[in-house]
């Protein structure tokens, strides 16, 4: 019988230890030679090493590893990351500091997903734009930015067609 924690309690993950860098690799999907470049970085606390030399890695890692994966993979600079990592060794006197570090973080993702949206708009006109083309045989009139909507959210869109499909669909086969 399981007994769950009072509502006020968050579950907590039970860390698992002793787990080897090849098992660590397995459970991240990164190479041996990753997770080796990110230690070389200084950008995983907390590795031990056992008595006969071997590097010795716990759930928390995994966890670390997808955080450094998710903030590199949204432009966090490598030194951003390695100031993160240096707060996070110096304890909880650093809470506000990595706030702070994550917030200035999170702005620039948001300025970075707002230009992209503004792209892919122009991205999608194009897409539109060929397509009127290929459909009706005739270069559509107008500009493919003209045919962009600065308003709303970027509608999901599924990818085009083959073109010697459309031609078929165009000329009523």
């Amino acid at each position: 019988m399981t007994t769950a924690l009072p509502p006020t309690q968050p579950a907590r993950r039970v860390a698992v230890s002793n787990l080897r860098i090849g098992e660590l690799s397995a459970r991240t999907g990164r190479s041996i030679h990753t997770i080796r470049w990110y230690e070389a970085q200084g950008l995983m606390p907390g590795v031990v090493r056992n008595s006969g030399g071997q590097r010795v890695y716990n759930t928390l890692h995994v966890d670390w590893l997808d955080l450094m994966d998710r903030l590199r993979r949204t432009g966090m600079s490598i030194a951003g990351m390695r100031a993160y990592t240096a707060l996070v060794g110096q304890g909880r006197g650093t809470l506000k500091q990595r706030q702070d570090l994550l917030y200035a973080h999170r702005t620039r993702v948001l300025e970075t997903i707002a230009e992209w949206t503004v792209a892919l708009r122009l991205i999608d006109g194009k897409i539109d734009y060929y397509g009127e083309w290929l459909t009706t045989g005739h270069r559509p009139k107008g500009l493919p930015q003209d045919r962009v909507k600065e308003t709303g959210p970027v509608p999901q869109r599924a990818a085009p067609t083959p073109l010697r499909r459309r031609r078929a669909v165009a000329h009523g086969s």
